[in-house]
């Protein structure tokens, strides 16, 4: 009986510790990746209109058929509807208004496709964009042939674009990421991958833009669980990994 106490209390000590540390995993994570890009922070202020733009990590299963802010239909399943959900929570005194307009596929061009439409029209100010995966996975295959230059030309005069556009406007930039080692990222997007990450990082210093370093925030969050826990193919995130970009993103904020 003694031994089994013994053991008893050592187990529970054991998964006590691990508890405690996975409870403080994604803050600990997050405080971490954002420390390099802490000093660049974006003010909100009372009604303001926050537009959420990228591709399907962005999209996430929004209804494209409503068109009103704050609405869980319209703001998807990923980490826009967590990112909203938590500063609507914070300040609902600033009577913030939230929109997703993410579209699954996009890459930069067309983005500024149907950016009167989806973002100049709706008069953000706050255009947070995360955009860049597809720019390049889908010359792996998926017949497109545009390079690291026609990225950067087109993401710049998107951003060129909405500034005169949108005088005054406030804009968050977030990092293309992969991680490697699961079903959709293997050897092939190595070293390409990482001149888009550089790329979205030196626009964000240029425009003087808050950056989200996703990339750096999921590298860490390796150290408590696998890519696959993190993200469902290396690219798309699990419910874990929306977690992770939502507070990666509120990181970027005062109110």
């Amino acid at each position: 009986m003694k031994d089994n106490n013994q053991n008893s209390r050592r187990n529970f000590i054991k998964n006590t510790a691990v508890g405690a540390v996975a409870a403080i995993s994604i803050p600990q994570i997050v405080s971490a990746a954002t420390t390099n890009y802490a000093g660049k922070k974006v003010l909100l202020t009372d009604n303001d209109v926050i537009l959420f733009q990228g591709d399907s990590i962005t999209d996430w299963g929004r209804d494209h058929k409503k068109t009103v802010p704050n609405d869980t239909g319209a703001l998807g399943n990923g980490y826009a509807l967590l990112t909203a959900g938590e500063l609507l929570a914070k300040y609902p005194q600033k009577k913030l208004q939230i929109y997703n307009k993410g579209i699954s596929g996009n890459k930069v061009y067309q983005l500024a496709e149907r950016w009167d439409t989806d973002c100049i029209a709706l008069k953000p100010t706050v255009v947070s964009i995360h955009i860049g995966v597809n720019d390049f996975w889908h010359t792996l295959g998926g017949g497109y042939t545009g390079t690291i230059e026609t990225y950067i030309t087109d993401y710049k005069k998107l951003l060129d674009r909405t500034l005169k556009e949108l005088p005054g406007v406030k804009l968050i930039i977030g990092e293309p990421f992969a991680m490697i080692g699961t079903k959709a990222v293997d050897a092939r997007w190595y070293p390409t991958f990482d001149l888009f990450r550089k790329a979205a990082r030196d626009i964000a210093a240029e425009y003087n833009a808050p950056f989200i370093p996703y990339q750096t925030i999921f590298n860490d969050a390796v150290k408590s669980a696998p890519a696959t826990y993190w993200t469902l193919d290396g690219v798309h995130p699990s419910i874990a990994g929306e977690r992770l970009m939502a507070q990666g993103w509120l990181a970027t904020v005062n109110g």
